[in-house]
């Protein structure tokens, strides 16, 4: 979306933060209309992995295994019987405002240091918006072998700065007005996966294994942009505007996808472990696949009055041939001290594709977990980078005659809960035997 106009002024308002999210909100509808994505996935289900920062790919035992790294099947240790009964994560954040600044702008009046604090705190890129989720239930760990059934999804949405701006404190005469930025995705699928791990080469405690998940996806819905313009004015009696969208979606699809990895366990103590995940993956949509059009205007439109009676829009869908989309490619490096009672771990993700749910820029994580007592371990993580915020995690759990429970949450970038751009938590269940 590129979209840059000259403007009058519109003067700066005695705004509330209540009134800026919902000025906010309908815009993202105006502009990004229809866009917004079916179901939120760039979360770990695994609440152990979670509560670790994500870094487990050195460390993931049976269930998990088949999640960050299959290879580790193949490795002494690391094999379990068992039947994970649920587990899931879940994630809504945004990469500017912490639960400490809705608690102190909500409700407030905002003065001109306010919006000046809250404009400093997006970044250059816009506001973003990201919602996450990744579920699994009764997936079950033979040996080498696991059986394993997930649902998937991300949405983003991204917000030009300059709207925001608009929004708080007006504009100059003549300014331009860069929209360039905004967008919104998303996409979401179940899969139905088969993982084996293969030990291929051994020397004392060294072992070297080579792991495989093969997954039929089963895709629930996507909504994508295919076209998109448009432009947008201030004057001194509101905003003004015009627009046009072509979306293509679908309800249904199907597809296979391919995961490999490579473990090396060094010794009793150390592990390290690849694993390129997505390596082959995507799904051809063929069910209500369809094209829909959308032309927008509004007109003086202000903070006060802008609803239905302001917005006039038309609309068409057309049916059209199937489609495919490809899930992103990425790569996890992981190194982990896996013995004793101190565990730890890092690693280093890097995504190939810029899509819903993964970056090409790196992300690092590291995690511990301490068990001094043998049923309740500790946890506790951090991570940085991608297209997510830098965050600690801090996780713990209950483990008796074979039955174990975990849980994870995950602040911002102090300890503190107030720190946090948004919800996240994790939870796992299951059985081993």
């Amino acid at each position: 979306m590129n979209i840059k106009t000259n403007t009058l002024s519109i003067p700066a308002r005695n705004t509330t933060f209540g009134a800026v999210l919902i000025t906010l909100t309908l815009l993202l509808f105006i502009w990004l209309l229809p866009v917004s994505a079916q179901s939120a996935a760039a979360v770990n289900s695994s609440a152990q992995s979670s509560a670790m920062g994500g870094a487990f790919t050195g460390l993931a035992k049976g269930v998990d295994a088949a999640k960050y790294n299959p290879a580790n099947l193949g490795l002494d240790g690391y094999r379990q019987n068992g039947l994970e009964l649920v587990s899931f994560g879940t994630s809504i954040t945004n990469n500017s405002f912490t639960l400490s600044d809705y608690n102190k702008y909500t409700g407030a009046t905002l003065s001109t240091s306010d919006k000046q604090d809250i404009m400093e705190k997006i970044p250059t890129e816009g506001l973003s918006i990201n919602a996450d989720i990744e579920a699994s239930a009764l997936s079950l760990a033979l040996g080498s072998l696991v059986l394993s059934f997930n649902g998937v999804g991300s949405a983003d949405i991204n917000l030009n700065r300059d709207i925001i701006d608009l929004i708080l404190n007006g504009n100059i005469f003549a300014d331009t007005i860069d929209l360039s930025g905004s967008y919104s995705d998303g996409l979401s699928y179940a899969t139905a996966n088969l993982s084996y791990g293969m030990p291929i080469y051994s020397s004392g405690t060294r072992q070297l294994a080579l792991g495989v998940t093969l997954s039929y996806i089963q895709g629930i819905g996507v909504e994508e942009l295919v076209e998109m313009d448009g432009l947008a004015a201030t004057y001194i009696e509101g905003y003004q505007g015009q627009g046009s969208a072509i979306i293509r979606t679908a309800s249904g699809g199907s597809g296979y996808g391919l995961d490999l990895g490579a473990a090396l366990k060094l010794n009793d103590t150390y592990t390290a472990g690849l694993r390129f995940e997505n390596l082959l993956g995507s799904i051809n949509w063929d069910k209500q696949t369809e094209e829909h059009g959308y032309i927008f205007e509004f007109d003086t439109a202000t903070i006060d009055d802008f609803d239905d009676d302001i917005v006039t829009s038309e609309d068409y869908s057309i049916d059209i041939a199937s489609f495919s989309t490809s899930l992103p490619t990425s790569m996890n490096v992981g190194f982990a001290k896996h013995g004793g009672k101190f565990l730890w771990a890092i690693d280093w993700t890097q995504g190939f594709n810029s899509a819903p749910g993964t970056s090409t820029k790196p992300r690092m994580a590291v995690g511990i977990e301490y068990r001094l007592l043998s049923f309740m371990p500790l946890r506790m993580g951090y991570s940085a980078g991608g297209d997510r915020n830098a965050a600690f995690s801090f996780g713990s759990g209950l483990k008796f005659f074979g039955f174990y429970m975990d849980m994870a949450v995950i602040t911002g970038s102090s300890l503190s809960a107030y720190s946090a751009k948004g919800a996240n938590l994790a939870f796992s269940t299951g059985i081993q035997f």
